[in-house]
Parts: structure tokens; sequence; C-alpha cells
């Protein structure tokens, strides 16, 4: 048998080696696929189209010079030379490089500590670096992989290996920024739906003229405060209130300045209550209604009168009223909720004590039960 001569043995091994290289570029294909769709729309251009930045660091001007020669056709790939291990990080913060070259042995701060300072910079902790060394040692291989080296080539490489390794680190670190972009670009947009649909779900509960919630919304919140007083054995408070006079307030000042008092009774209402789980709402027309979870009856009425008090301090003109300006009558009911009885039970409870305040004079506070 023939023995192999020296150049046919090479372009085996290169062989060899371009198939592997093959391989994985078919392998990589489906998620490369992904990324150039996820630039197109974020308008960029896909990786394999953006310009390369080659940033090598090495204190051998005779080293650069080779690098720099290798990649001299090469007209997508940019070369930056730094020889001071001092100014590394700044030139790779400067120069956007997307791939780093890195000797492992240099004057005054050895490659690896380097490497561990380039993770250590938000700037440059995911750019690519590729270890150079003059040896082919599996200690120090390990040792630059632990430091953060995605990989290693002992110097100086062959041109079309060297060129191939710069453009798939450089690709993989660019489909990563779009990646992070395009995440933040979604987060973005989650955060402005989440948002509008915080507003629409406002303005579904909100009553349009005075912005407490709504009668529909006070119907499912009255509901589930009753399932939970059920379950928990704890009393509910509700209270209905009611602008006294108030046909005859629009027949004499207009259902604008109408329209004013019940906003400025709506703020008052919801400015007395003092706790979270107390809601205010708009029941229809003049009427409001509010719910107090866990209240006694001495609190229901306390918070009942005081809201009484604030409405009439208001000092509202009503020449229709006996008081002289306007005033709210409240009927207050307060009930340990039962499986067997209907939520309305607590409205219609708080309606006979608003029906007693009205029929004894108005300007007053009425308990039920």
């Amino acid at each position: 048998m023939d023995t192999p001569k020296p150049h046919q043995a090479t372009t085996a091994q290169e062989l060899a080696e371009h198939d592997a290289n093959a391989q994985a570029y078919a392998e990589d294909a489906p998620n490369s696929a992904i990324d150039d769709a996820l630039a197109r729309i974020l308008g960029n251009p896909p990786a394999a189209e953006c310009p390369i930045m080659v940033l090598l660091v090495d204190d051998q001007a005779i080293i650069a010079e080779a690098v720099r020669q290798a990649l001299a056709d090469e007209t997508s790939v940019d070369f930056h030379y730094c020889a001071s291990p001092e100014e590394a990080v700044r030139c790779a913060e400067e120069t956007r490089a997307t791939v780093i070259l890195q000797d492992l042995v240099m004057p005054g701060t050895d490659g690896l500590t380097l490497v561990r300072q380039y993770r250590q910079k938000p700037a440059t902790r995911d750019i690519p670096i590729i270890v150079l060394s003059t040896k082919e040692e599996p200690l120090v291989k390990s040792a630059a992989f632990a430091a953060g080296a995605n990989d290693y080539l002992v110097k100086l490489p062959d041109r079309i290996e060297l060129i191939a390794r710069i453009r798939y680190h450089s690709r993989s670190y660019l489909n990563l920024l779009q990646r992070d972009e395009a995440y933040q670009a979604l987060r973005q947009s989650q955060q402005q739906l989440l948002a509008t649909n915080l507003e629409l779900q406002r303005l579904t509960h909100s009553d349009g003229l005075t912005g407490l919630s709504n009668r529909r919304y006070l119907d499912q919140y009255l509901a589930a405060e009753w399932r939970r007083g059920t379950r928990d054995k704890t009393a509910l408070g509700f209270l209905m209130i009611d602008v006294d006079n108030f046909k005859a307030y629009n027949d004499t000042y207009g259902h604008v300045a109408g329209d004013e008092v019940l906003k400025r009774v709506a703020h008052t209402v919801e400015s007395c209550l003092g706790r979270s789980p107390d809601l205010a709402a708009r029941f229809g027309g003049e009427e409001f209604a509010v719910v107090l979870p866990g209240t006694s009856s001495g609190g229901l009425r306390l918070l009942a009168e005081k809201i009484r008090l604030a409405i009439e301090g208001l000092a509202i003109p009503h020449a229709g009223s006996a008081a002289g300006v306007v005033t709210i009558s409240i009927g207050a009911a307060n009930i340990v909720p039962s499986a067997t009885e209907p939520v309305t039970t607590l409205i219609e409870a708080a309606d006979v004590g608003l029906y007693r305040a009205k029929r004894d004079g108005k300007n007053q506070v009425s308990v039920s039960g």
C-alpha cells in the first residue's frame, strides 16, 4: 500500500472537517430560519447579512498582521486590533465587537483574566470569545471554557477555519441580540396590552358620570362578598344612599347642575371610605350604594353618619330642601350571609331603612336589622 503524501492527508482532514461543519450548519438551519423571521419582523437584516466586527487582543503585532491579511478579502468583516490588555474591555465596548479573538498569554494581565472581565461587564458578557493559544493542551482548554470562552484555537489557524468560526460565532451573537430585542418588543407589547385591558375593564366597571363603580360591577362584587361571608360566617354591611329632593333640584337649577351635584356626592362618599374592600357604586339615578365587608353594626352606623355629615358639609345650595343645602338619606343593613338566602335580602333590608329615613324627615340614617 502506498504511503499517503502529506498534502493528501491534509486534504482528507479538511474534507472531514468540512463535512462536520456542514452537518452542524444543517442542524442549526431551523433556528436560523426562526431568527431570520424575527429580524424581518423587527425591520432588521438577518444576522448573516449584518456586518461582523472582529476584535483581536494580542500583544504580538505579527499575529495581528496575519489575522488582518486572513480577513482582508472578507468585505462584511471589519477588523480591530488591541495590543494592550488594559484597554481590551473598553475596546470591545467601543467597537461593539461581535466576536473577540483573545490571546491567552499577554504581559501584565493574562488572557483568562480578561475573559472573566468580559463576562462581568453587561456590554460584553454575551460576546463570543475565541481563545488563541500556542499549544493544544486539554487542561488549558478546560480552564479557558471554565472562564467563559466559547471556542479555542491554536494560532495561527487555517484561514478557512478561522473565517468559518468567526462567522458562526458572530451570527450566533447577532441572533441573540435580535432575540433579546424581539423579547423586549414582546414584553412592551404585552405591557401595553395589559394597560389597555385594565383601562377597558375600568371603563366597563365604571359609571360614566361619577367615575364610581357601576351597577353591573356592584352586583358582581356584592355577590362575591355574599359568598365570602357565607363561607367565613362574617357580616356584610350595605348602605343605600339617596339624594334628597333631587328632582326639585334639577327643576330649579337644571340637569347640568344636577350632574355636578351627583359627581360631588359620589366623590365625597368614596373619600369617606377607609378600607380597600369597601366599595362605593352608583346604584341608579340619584341613588348610591356602599358595600362594607366585615363591618359591625356600630361601625356601619358611624360610617353612614360620617357620609351624611360630609354631604351636608358641602353646603351646596338647594332652595327646595328644608336644610337649604343638598342632603342625603341613608338606609343601612348588616347581615351575616347565608346560603339559604339570596343576596337581594341585604339590598332589600337597606332599602327598607332608606324608606324609613325618607318617611321620617330625610337627611338622616336608618339602620335595619
